[in-house]
């Protein structure tokens, strides 16, 4: 069994999906989508362990020998985003039940089809981790897109079907686009395995074909992970979708187009093609320093709190765009440490809103008046991740956030450097316009709120704790970035 651990960790979730339709909606089928999703935290969990331990798996599906067959690789990178997705994926859904039950735009018969796409959406972004073969990237991307479409469209706000419909509109474009670029380099190379497209682009770089896949494969990837200017169907998706499906989606689906980014980027083009060849770096440096800037500007002026904390995630994705343009193992070490602290900081967030909404009905700042007071463990949750967000010493987001600085002073960068600091400074701004408000404005005359139970607490919390344990312990969240950014760079053992 332990063997065939690559291919259980798409298998699960995917064989649950169908099974999840046809139980009946309410305690069967939670228990059903949770018990896959923690088998699928569990199998994360010992692939990491066995890559650390012993290197890169290789799995080969019906024993078809490469390039002939398609392979499933393991090796640190992805065996970290892997756990980064599992857990997500395991945490949210334990949290979910009671929001499903109260807050989506689905009948009661009907809910069961909900777990069915969380789980096809979990099933698709562990299969672009997990897989060695180019073109099934595509295939679980549309699987994980066509299951957020639908995820995104059942919030009880009717602009969630139009936010919906812009992101479908937008993830079209971006998945069109990769499958042009995946298609361009299956033309000049005969293979769509990843560690043969690496051996046999060099002979072919020079060509007008393989510098077009690269732009293609540029922008629809881009699109995916919602880097400035092409993140316009991010703030609307986040903020009016239910809170337990913006919580999984923000923590985990833009780290996985930053891993594919990366897959692409540095292990099928090379890094030297990619970033002297192509020169990548003056298209993403510049991009994601207006994207930091702009983003956290924007999110102090919001009113919606899930719509700053949207806009909020456009700026993380910045810092770890950034970390890529450094092209170093320090750059790298930060952009991977902070796809897992950002999916800690923001599951926690969206989940400790998702805990208001519950209480108020919505997350709308007037309405999160006094909660401060009346749900102090709510809120307490939401500090940490705020703090996290921010950047505070002892926290994972500090942690991140200093290997970027370090990096860019490597550099001789400092104007860079000075820029994170100075935005580090504006998340303190829309932070506390939601502390000021909780804390120390009076709640609405009348209106008496109840702590959120405990079965949304426990979760929100498990990530809150999270933040606070892998700032002081980096062993994971650093020792692996680490190990994984300097195979990508080729300069580890």
């Amino acid at each position: 069994m332990i063997a065939h651990l690559p291919a259980l960790q798409v298998i699960i979730p995917l064989v649950s999906a169908p099974l999840c339709a046809l139980l009946p909606a309410g305690r069967a089928v939670w228990l059903a989508a949770m018990t896959a999703s923690w088998l699928a935290f569990l199998i994360a969990v010992l692939l990491l362990d066995r890559v650390l331990a012993h290197g890169p798996i290789s799995y080969l599906m019906g024993g078809w020998p490469v390039p002939w067959g398609i392979e499933y690789r393991v090796d640190a990178l992805n065996a970290f985003v892997l756990l980064i997705v599992a857990a997500i994926g395991a945490v949210v859904i334990t949290f979910g039940r009671e929001i499903v039950e109260r807050r989506i735009r689905l009948p009661e018969s009907k809910q069961s089809w909900f777990y069915t796409a969380y789980m096809l959406c979990l099933t698709g972004l562990l299969g672009i981790t997990i897989t060695g073969d180019a073109f099934n990237v595509f295939v679980f991307l549309e699987i994980s897109s066509l299951s957020s479409y639908v995820l995104i469209s059942i919030g009880r706000d009717r602009r969630a079907l139009t936010a919906a419909y812009q992101y479908l509109i937008m993830g079209t474009i971006g998945a069109t686009f990769i499958l042009i670029g995946i298609g361009l380099l299956y033309v000049m190379t005969g293979t769509l395995n990843m560690g043969d497209l690496a051996a046999r682009i060099p002979a072919v770089a020079d060509t007008r074909t393989i510098h077009a896949a690269f732009a293609f494969l540029t922008v629809g990837v881009c699109l995916k992970l919602a880097l400035f200017p092409l993140h316009l169907w991010l703030p609307n998706a986040y903020a009016y979708a239910p809170s337990v499906v913006t919580a999984f989606l923000a923590a985990t689906a833009t780290k996985v187009a930053i891993y594919v980014l990366l897959r692409f980027f540095f292990t099928i083009f090379g890094a030297t093609f990619s970033f002297e060849t192509m020169e990548l770096d003056r298209v993403l440096l510049p991009l994601a320093l207006v994207g930091i800037f702009s983003a956290s500007v924007v999110a102090i002026f919001q009113d919606n709190v899930k719509r700053m904390l949207a806009y909020s995630s456009v700026a993380q994705i910045g810092y770890m765009i950034l970390g890529i343009s450094l092209v170093s193992v320090t750059g790298l070490t930060a952009s991977i440490s902070h796809l897992f602290n950002h999916a800690l900081m923001k599951g926690a967030l969206f989940m400790a809103l998702g805990c208001v909404s519950f209480r108020v009905g919505a997350a709308k700042l007037e309405r999160m008046a006094g909660v401060g007071r009346t749900m102090p463990w709510t809120m307490g949750a939401f500090v940490i991740g705020g703090l996290s967000l921010i950047g505070v010493p002892l926290t994972a987001g500090f942690v991140s956030k200093w290997y970027l600085v370090v990096g860019a002073l490597e550099k001789g960068w400092w104007p860079v450097a000075v820029l994170v600091l100075i935005t580090s400074l504006l998340a303190v701004i829309y932070v506390w316009r939601v502390v000021e408000v909780a804390y120390f404005k009076p709640a609405p005359a009348g209106q008496v709120v109840r702590e959120a139970p405990l079965a949304l607490l426990i979760p929100t919390w498990a990530l809150a704790l999270a933040n606070l344990y892998f700032g002081l312990d980096t062993s994971l969240n650093v020792g692996v970035a680490r190990r994984a950014a300097e195979m990508l760079l080729g300069v580890g053992p």
